[in-house]
C-alpha cells in the first residue's frame, strides 16, 4: 500500500515538473515570439562582404556558371555586398512580410554597382530587407551607407593571382585600415578551401558593433586560398 502511495506520489511530483518546465518554456518562446519577425526590432545589423571570385568559381563546379553571369563574366568584382542583415544578439529575423512590398525597379538597378546581380539585390530585400522597418528605397540607401563605411584593404582590390591567407590576417587587414573596427565586431567565413566572405557588425547608426555570435561562427581554418579577380 505505502509503496503504491509513493509511487503515485512520485509520478505526481514528476508530472507538476513538467508542467512546470512546459510552462517555463512556453513563455520563453511566447516573449521570443513577440519580437521575432517584427520589422525594425533587432540589435544590430551585418554588413556581409562576399569574396566575388570565390562566388563565381563555386557556381562555376555547381553548373550555374550561365546563372551567375550577371556578376561572374565581365567587371573585375572583388569584394561585393552580398546584404545587410538585421541581427538579433541570438539569433535573426527574417522574412518580416509576406508578400513583402514590391521593391521598385529603379532601386534594384541604382544597387548594381554594389550588388551585382538583380536576382540577389530582390532577394536580399525580401528576406532581410523587410525585417530592418525601412521602405525599400531608405534600406538600399542604409547599405549604401554601410559599405561607404567600410574600408577594403588595398592588397585585396586587385589581386591578379591566387593568395593563401590565414583567416586571422585577413580580420587584422580590415581592422588596420578601418578606425574603431575590433575583431570582435569581424568573422571570415570560409567553406572548405576558399575563403567565402567578411562579415561586419553595425549598430543601427552604423558604428562598430562587437557580435560574439558571428564571431563565434567564423571560419576555424587555419589557412584558406582567395582565388584571383576575374574579368576586366
Amino acid at each position: 500500500m505505502f509503496d503504491s502511495l509513493f509511487a503515485r506520489s512520485s509520478m505526481s511530483l514528476r508530472g507538476l515538473a513538467a508542467l512546470a518546465l512546459l510552462a517555463a518554456t512556453t513563455g520563453s518562446v511566447c516573449a521570443q515570439d513577440r519580437r521575432q519577425n517584427t520589422p525594425g526590432e533587432f540589435d544590430y545589423y551585418v554588413l556581409s562582404l562576399s569574396w566575388s571570385p570565390t562566388f563565381c568559381e563555386e557556381a562555376t563546379e555547381r553548373g550555374n556558371g550561365e546563372r551567375a553571369q550577371a556578376q561572374c563574366g565581365g567587371r573585375p568584382f572583388s569584394f561585393v555586398v552580398h546584404g545587410l542583415w538585421p541581427q538579433y544578439e541570438h539569433g535573426f529575423p527574417e522574412y518580416c512580410q509576406r508578400p513583402s512590398p514590391r521593391l521598385e525597379r529603379n532601386v534594384m538597378v541604382s544597387m548594381l554597382d554594389l550588388m551585382p546581380a538583380p536576382r540577389l539585390i530582390y532577394n536580399e530585400w525580401d528576406k532581410h530587407g523587410t525585417c530592418s522597418g525601412l521602405p525599400g528605397r531608405a534600406y538600399f540607401e542604409t547599405i549604401r551607407k554601410a559599405r561607404a563605411a567600410v574600408k577594403i584593404p588595398p592588397e585585396y582590390l586587385e589581386l591578379a593571382s591566387a593568395k593563401t591567407v590565414a583567416p586571422a590576417d585577413v580580420e587584422d587587414a580590415f581592422v588596420k585600415v578601418n578606425p574603431g573596427l575590433s575583431t570582435s565586431a569581424i568573422a571570415v567565413t570560409c567553406n572548405r578551401t576558399r575563403l567565402s566572405e567578411v562579415r561586419i557588425c553595425l549598430a543601427k547608426d552604423l558604428q562598430f558593433h562587437p557580435c560574439e555570435e558571428i564571431d563565434r561562427r567564423g571560419c576555424r581554418r587555419d589557412q584558406v586560398t582567395m582565388p584571383p579577380i576575374r574579368g576586366g
